[in-house]
């Protein structure tokens, strides 16, 4: 087993302080005065160092150790705890959502979290801490907020989200958990069970704060009746004292990868005795409550942080697999087949592996650090025209950070075992951890199917279609000011013809829907939102481009940062004019209308 972190933080430094327009951000009253362009390199250097020598080293270990259950508790390696409370303790986690100068623009956290999470995959409960704690400070009480932001910004305690149960995945409505009102309006009775709850259990905090979903006595069915809950693992008295809750793990998930982070099965009230704190108001008198719509708050700050990790291993896994391929000596040089034996880096078809990795995943980092960028804007822009465009921008790209990223990491990352040869294959290199570790980022958070069904059936059509309308303008501005670029023609004209293409996608299933042909909005939706994607990040890639070439020009082939900048325009060609031009055999699949799933009777699948 080996884990090795191997990032370059070159192509993050870039995003930040020439690309992103990050001075804008820094202007903003919480940041002005505590940021600059010129303090990003000593920064993201500190946090890459921080990932290599505090979270990096560990990571064997841990692995090796998983995570052990006994008495019906849960341990985790020693390292976890101490990770955990150095990221919390040092301002690198759930204390930036603390209302005080200072703290870090949203922007910056995800790439912190790029590093840590590269470093440490099985290190999620800062991540789960933070979303769990914004919750409270949003939709709490003063009281609750005392009782628990403190403990929960330093360190002390951590959190979760607790959605998932053995009867109900996807389909949250089907829940059973219950809630019972008490003589205290404010607390209520809890029975039920939680199943997948990540970091749900362990020895790494003094406390648990799950936030949990379930129906009080007499809501409404379905979604509309649940509410959301504050239920520690340990109750808070009002002194500060813990007591037990009733809150028991049953077991450990036996996960496929990610072995270091506790995965717990939860039963509640067993013993009559868990207590939750109601968030914000019970069920009106038409039996309809807020806790699905308050959930979701967490739900999508968790799928970009989702789409973010699995960029973080796909990426970390490409460069160990570039390490490699710069060392392995196999075969001659296909243009001195004689000479002595070469790097298999030098080889085409390696090349071509590395090639699509890098350029895609340049793309996903790209598209989620234009995500980031808008979260900040929308949370602290003075004008209220730029907080509504940049809110909308940021719903729009949530589902395609979350599933355009997750899914091209499992492939991304099958290139790279097949780049070792052999090896690849083998534990002694870090490609099989990171394929293990990578494939649940594609199902959590909402399945894949989940997000593409949120993007066409939501997204297209918010503020009846106005948004993704301008969303979809931006890029065609791009492409008509900067068609006749010279040295890049080519590139120009292919993202035309993806949004050519992307339009007719669109068209075709306006017309299905008009058709009541809906069957076709489920079987084609994971298509359409990996079209989405490659058209965002082929877009966004080329605005690089043009920033790197003039960079490269400037800089002449003998400066040492060329190479970078050159290959910044290689990774904008080689991905819109091999990984773009998909859109275009979608675009035929979508209009093509075939019913073959649809019709499919399921007696066909015993054979």
């Amino acid at each position: 087993m080996s884990s090795v972190y191997a990032y370059s933080t070159r192509d993050i430094k870039f995003n930040l302080k020439e690309w992103l327009p990050l001075e804008q951000i820094f202007t903003y009253a919480k940041f002005n005065g505590y940021y600059s362009i010129d303090d990003l390199d000593m920064m993201i250097d500190q946090v890459n160092k921080i990932a290599a020598d505090v979270l990096g080293t560990a990571g064997d270990e841990m692995e090796e150790f998983g995570v052990k259950f006994e008495n019906g508790k849960a341990t985790v390696h020693p390292s976890y705890a101490k990770i955990f409370k150095y990221i919390q303790e040092n301002g690198w986690g759930t204390s930036n959502l603390e209302d005080t100068e200072g703290v870090l623009p949203e922007i910056l956290q995800c790439a912190v979290y790029e590093m840590f999470q590269a470093s440490c995959p099985s290190m999620r409960a800062h991540a789960l801490t933070t979303g769990a704690a914004h919750l409270i400070q949003e939709f709490g009480s003063e009281e609750l907020k005392q009782k628990f932001l403190p403990k929960m910004f330093d360190g002390t305690w951590s959190g979760t989200m607790c959605l998932t149960e053995a009867t109900a995945g996807t389909d949250v409505g089907d829940i059973l958990s219950k809630a019972y009102p008490t003589n205290d309006p404010r607390i209520y009775k809890i029975k039920g069970s939680k199943q997948f709850i990540t970091c749900g259990d362990g020895d790494f905090s003094d406390n648990i704060i799950h936030l949990y979903l379930a129906r009080i006595e007499g809501a409404a069915a379905g979604t509309k009746g649940i509410s959301l809950f504050v239920v520690p693992k340990y109750w808070v008295n009002d002194d500060g004292s813990l007591e037990d809750n009733d809150v028991v793990t049953t077991a450990l998930e036996h996960k496929m990868g990610l072995h270091a982070q506790p995965t717990a099965a939860l039963a509640c009230g067993d013993n009559d005795n868990t207590r939750g704190w109601l968030l914000g108001d019970p069920p009106g008198p038409d039996g309809v409550s807020k806790g699905m719509s308050q959930m979701f708050q967490m739900m999508n700050e968790e799928r970009k942080g989702t789409g973010l990790q699995a960029l973080s291993v796909a990426a970390n896994a490409y460069w160990n697999a570039k390490n490699y391929c710069l060392e392995r000596l196999q075969g001659r040089s296909p243009s001195d087949p004689k000479g002595p034996r070469v790097p298999i880096i030098y080889h085409d078809d390696v090349k071509r592996m590395l090639m699509l990795n890098k350029a895609t995943l340049e793309a996903c980092r790209a598209m989620i650090y234009k995500a980031y960028y808008y979260q900040d804007v929308f949370h602290n822009d003075p004008d209220s025209d730029r907080r509504a465009r940049a809110g909308a921008r940021a719903d729009i790209l949530t589902p395609i950070c979350k599933a355009y990223p997750s899914d091209e990491a499992w492939n991304l990352i099958s290139e790279s075992i097949q780049a070792y040869g052999g090896y690849g294959y083998c534990e002694d290199y870090p490609a099989a951890q990171a394929a293990r570790d990578v494939k649940i980022y594609s199902i959590w958070e909402g399945t894949n199917f989940v997000q593409a069904q949120d993007l066409i059936n939501r997204k297209w059509s918010m503020n009846n279609g106005e948004s993704f309308a301008d969303f979809l303008k931006e890029i065609e501005e791009f492409i008509t000011v900067n068609l006749s670029v010279k040295g890049f023609e080519k590139e120009f004209a292919n993202l035309a013809e993806a949004l050519s293409s992307y339009r007719e996608i669109m068209g075709a299933m306006a017309e299905y829907k008009a058709n009541k042909e809906m069957s076709y909005y489920r079987v084609l939706a994971r298509l359409i939102l990996t079209a989405t994607g490659q058209l965002y990040g082929g877009y966004l890639l080329l605005d690089q481009a043009l920033i790197a070439q003039r960079k490269a020009d400037e800089l002449g082939p003998e400066h040492f940062d060329y190479n970078f900048y050159y290959g910044k325009v290689l990774s904008a060609r080689y991905y819109i004019r091999n990984v773009v031009p998909n859109m275009v055999y979608i675009t035929r699949l979508v209009k093509d209308g075939d019913d073959t799933v649809s019709i499919a009777p399921i007696e066909i699948f015993e054979y």
